[in-house]
């Protein structure tokens, strides 16, 4: 009767995690996010062979207008591509487990990833407008930790060490000016990686 009792209150509880919080989230989605921004840093770092500037001796570091055009296009892809994965992995675990994807749990988590996404980007746009693009590498990695941290009550709450992490190295990179490419993939390359690689083993 007691082993009933403890298998009945497991089930509310499983029941309660559902609907507060979105948990199609897949390991794998972080996992290949990670990938794609690792790929896309080493196709920057080509970028900048290309254009003569030597980033790890720290000369010649002047961007041209069609080199920082082309930067940009290269995090809009990158981006796309982590998305694109995400969209898919997250889809795929919902239809595994029978799990609702599209519920006001989230919806709230969109919201609040969405908010320091949307502040942050304005910022970068700042940032571009008067050409402070050293500053831009750390300025994603912490409004995109803030945005994890703000979001985790909706979703797993692993996701909030991911954030401060990401807060912690950006805001490290701010010391470390002119290297934010390398502050860029450990953030948003190995970090996901690792990240996604423990969520994986951990909620499978």
């Amino acid at each position: 009767m007691n082993q009933k009792h403890q298998e009945d209150l497991s089930h509310i509880r499983s029941m309660m995690e559902r609907s507060s919080r979105f948990i199609s989230l897949s390991g794998l989605s972080g996992v290949f996010a990670g990938l794609s921004a690792l790929i896309g840093g080493l196709y920057v770092y080509q970028l900048f062979e290309k254009n003569g500037i030597n980033y790890f001796e720290g000369k010649n570091k002047e961007f041209s207008m069609s080199l920082v055009s082309e930067l940009v296009f290269s995090g809009i892809v990158i981006f796309t591509f982590a998305l694109t994965f995400g969209i898919l992995f997250t889809v795929r675990k919902s239809k595994k487990y029978n799990l609702p994807i599209w519920t006001s749990t989230t919806k709230n988590m969109l919201l609040n990833l969405a908010i320091p996404l949307a502040v942050g980007g304005l910022f970068c746009l700042a940032l571009l407008f008067h050409q402070m693009y050293v500053l831009i590498a750390p300025a994603t990695l912490v409004f995109y930790g803030l945005a994890l941290v703000n979001a985790e009550k909706y979703t797993f709450s692993d996701i909030k060490y991911l954030g401060f992490c990401e807060v912690a190295l950006g805001s490290i990179s701010m010391f470390y000016l002119g290297y934010g490419l390398i502050f860029w993939i450990l953030g948003f390359g190995v970090l996901h990686i690792l990240y996604g690689l423990i969520m994986f083993k951990k909620y499978k």
